[in-house]
């Protein structure tokens, strides 16, 4: 696979963004197959990401070559259905792309898992109007063409914890214009189109989402984003002020109060496929460096001691645990079996607990090199902090189960 050279530029803070020109090759979809992936599919995005990802980390500058490479892999759109024209992946598709997608840069998996998630929700719903969704798809054979819902707001919070969001969306003469803040918006500077949930300012107001194209006037990026992991997913907040937007679907506003976070298997799981890549990134660091190095006193690699060896072996049961409970359940979805909802929800809080304790396990047996920004394994424990924030966290995720299987 060979990818040219993406260039995007960055607006300072207050200022309109623009978005950027991608220079990308028409896109080919990676098969998914293990033949593939030898041949270099799946396996040949990873490599590529990663010779980036450390130095995305350390500029946290928007992913630009990375987004470029996933588009020439066809990754971008692999979830368009196929009446659409696209392969029409299912959500153990998606957690194979994903985690290989974060095995190389976990930051550019996640911008590109919103795109994903947003044609999946398309072919399972048909919820854009078809004149505009035929719009993305044209642009999206062209260029890396991302989407993503924003819907946390300073005072709301995460819409899973409940609440109706304060951006408005205002009746013009020829559409809608949406005025609001907007946090944690992934990919931000390099959005083709922002899905903004809004309230309409009608008699009866609906809630629904809003897609605003990422070029247009009354949008400002505020850069930010400053955390400890996936420092390239710019993850900015995004101000918009009577931003022309296009209407995707809407509600009644009373019927939206509360999220049902029993309802995202479908996303739950491709997003811990993610943080799954991240473990087997760090693991496969570990192995090297226990191959690697060989103390004075002991004559011979690390490798050869009990102690990591045993560590090796809890780490691999940690990951491959997590990856067969993650690719079971979403097969099984993908079979259309009648999987109870809280199973989904609840495997991707064990998975995530197990790559953090697998990451976590790597480091500990490292000691001070662990640590260090010398090597990945340090960007890969912060990176991997970023597991247990993705709506519903933990806490909720365990409360929407918890009365679930309580429930009489």
């Amino acid at each position: 696979m060979t990818t040219q050279n993406a260039t995007h530029h960055h607006p300072p803070h207050g200022t309109n963004v623009a978005l950027g020109t991608f220079n990308v090759p028409k896109a080919t979809f990676v098969p998914l197959g293990s033949a593939g992936e030898r041949a270099g599919g799946l396996g040949g995005v990873t490599a590529v990401l990663g010779e980036g990802a450390a130095g995305n980390d350390l500029s946290g500058e928007f992913p630009a070559d990375g987004i470029a490479a996933v588009h020439a892999a066809g990754l971008l759109t692999a979830t368009v259905a196929e009446e659409d024209g696209g392969a029409g992946l299912g959500v153990a598709g998606q957690c194979r792309v994903l985690a290989a997608l974060g095995e190389g840069d976990p930051s550019v998996a996640l911008i590109a898992a919103m795109t994903l998630f947003s044609h999946a929700k398309q072919a399972n719903g048909r919820f854009w109007p078809a004149e505009l969704y035929s719009r993305v798809l044209d642009e999206s054979a062209v260029r890396p063409t991302l989407l993503n819902a924003v819907r946390v707001e300073p005072d709301l919070g995460s819409p899973a914890r409940g609440g109706l969001p304060r951006t408005i969306a205002r009746r013009t003469s020829d559409g809608w214009a949406v005025s609001g803040h907007k946090r944690f918006a992934t990919g931000a500077e390099g959005l083709a189109y922002f899905l903004v949930w809004a309230v309409t300012d009608e008699p009866v107001p609906r809630v629904g989402t809003f897609a605003v194209p990422g070029g247009s006037p009354g949008i400002e990026v505020r850069r930010t984003w400053n955390q400890l992991g996936l420092r390239a997913s710019g993850s900015h907040d995004v101000v918009f002020t009577d931003a022309a937007g296009h209407l995707v679907e809407a509600t009644e506003a009373a019927a939206a109060t509360r999220q049902d976070n029993l309802a995202v298997g479908r996303m739950a799981l491709p997003l811990a496929a993610i943080y799954l890549g991240v473990g087997r990134a760090a693991q496969r660091y570990f192995h090297r460096f226990a191959h690697e190095r060989v103390p004075a006193n002991l004559g011979r690699p690390v490798a050869t001691t009990e102690r990591f060896a045993q560590a090796a072996g809890e780490i691999e049961v940690l990951l491959s645990g997590a990856e067969e409970l993650l690719f079971g359940v979403a097969e099984r979805l993908d079979r259309g079996e009648p999987v109870p909802r809280t199973r989904a929800l609840g495997a991707r809080v064990v998975a995530d607990r197990q790559t953090r304790a697998a990451v976590e396990l790597a480091v500990r047996l490292l000691g001070n090199p662990g640590l260090s920004q010398d090597n990945p394994l340090e960007r890969h424990f912060r990176d991997i902090q970023c597991a247990g924030v993705h709506a519903p966290q933990e806490d909720v995720a365990l409360h929407a189960i918890g009365r679930a299987v309580l429930a009489p």
